[in-house]
């Protein structure tokens, strides 16, 4: 069976120096991966870091996002997307999702009820904007008026990151490409059914599917720590507990909802778990996990490399990964 096409997201590892976003890129764009993900955590502004990484890179595409759509409105993305394209004469795609309470509600002070309708209004008006268009778009949650781009229209590939249905029906509808994060093959499975249903029904060619999915070949110990520290906070959130369930682990998500310290959760979660979300193993495990997500319908995996002291910049597991193409 073939594997899906293999691109690069940058994982911003809390423990590592935010600087290795720069060296993961430069690996990347050597190993001649085709497309990086940058992605906005509580680092780099992603368009400040997508120009510094055109800078250190050859030709490697760029795709903004996951960006938040109750913290960015559609004309600030499309202007960013639009800066960084014209500052750095880089193929720029754009990806929204509705991200998290912690991010939004906490770290924003935004309010992020009504997500799923900020997502497709926003897919909207995005779409107009990316293509030059004048736009005024009155939404329930998203408006926008007379904002048309001054800069070169970057006609960005749209991507949407899904999970719940209401994003899964975004996808459908308003997309080029779907993402989903931090997946079983098997939930993805679920997920690529339903978005491509809904697709049909709107009688609209279904868009691409790309999965996040953190990866380590031949992992050390620190590099399955990594990734445990990564899960601790999604067991007990809402969907995420449920996929964790059905991959086996109802115990550690019934754990997890009593609200038990992190660092006891953490200690809790078997390797098997961390396998059940990643490529983690050796050549053939991995190549394995990838015909897996094939067959669940996922055409792109967008690795992102763990970054440890035996591995800084993941380039041992992108180099080992990229032999299998």
């Amino acid at each position: 069976m073939t594997i899906p096409h293999l691109s690069v997201s940058l994982g911003y590892w809390q423990d590592r120096p935010p600087e290795e976003a720069l060296l993961t890129a430069e690996t990347a764009d050597r190993l001649g991966y085709g497309e990086l993900w940058i992605g906005e955590m509580a680092t780099y502004d992603a368009f400040a870091l997508a120009v510094r990484i055109a800078g250190v890179t050859g030709a490697i595409a760029l795709t903004l996002g996951p960006l938040p759509v109750s913290v960015r409105d559609p004309m600030t993305i499309a202007r960013g997307a639009a800066s960084v394209a014209g500052l750095t004469g880089r193929r720029i795609g754009v990806a929204i999702g509705t991200s998290s309470d912690v991010v939004v509600a906490g770290w924003h002070g935004r309010d992020r009820r009504r997500a799923g309708t900020a997502l497709r209004e926003s897919a909207v008006a995005l779409r107009q904007l990316l293509d030059g268009h004048k736009t005024t778009f009155e939404g329930e949650v998203v408006r926008t008026r007379g904002y048309h781009l001054r800069l070169p229209a970057p006609e960005s590939e749209l991507t949407v990151a899904a999970f719940g249905p209401a994003a899964d029906r975004a996808a459908a509808l308003h997309a080029d490409r779907m993402v989903l994060n931090l997946i079983t093959p098997r939930s993805a499975a679920v997920l690529v059914e339903r978005m491509r249903d809904e697709a049909e029904q709107a009688d609209r060619a279904a868009p691409r599917v790309a999965a996040w999915v953190t990866a380590a070949v031949d992992p050390s110990e620190a590099a399955l720590e990594q990734i445990r520290r990564a899960v601790v906070g999604y067991l007990a959130a809402p969907g995420y507990g449920e996929m964790f369930g059905e991959a086996g682990f109802e115990d550690l998500v019934r754990f997890a909802r009593t609200r038990p310290h992190p660092r006891d959760l953490l200690a809790e979660i078997p390797d098997e778990l961390v396998a059940a979300v990643g490529l983690v193993g050796d050549g053939d495990a991995v190549r394995a996990r990838l015909e897996e997500y094939a067959a669940a319908g996922v055409d792109e995996v967008a690795l992102v490399p763990v970054s440890v002291p035996d591995d800084p910049r993941g380039g041992r597991t992108l180099t080992a990964l990229r032999a299998l193409t």
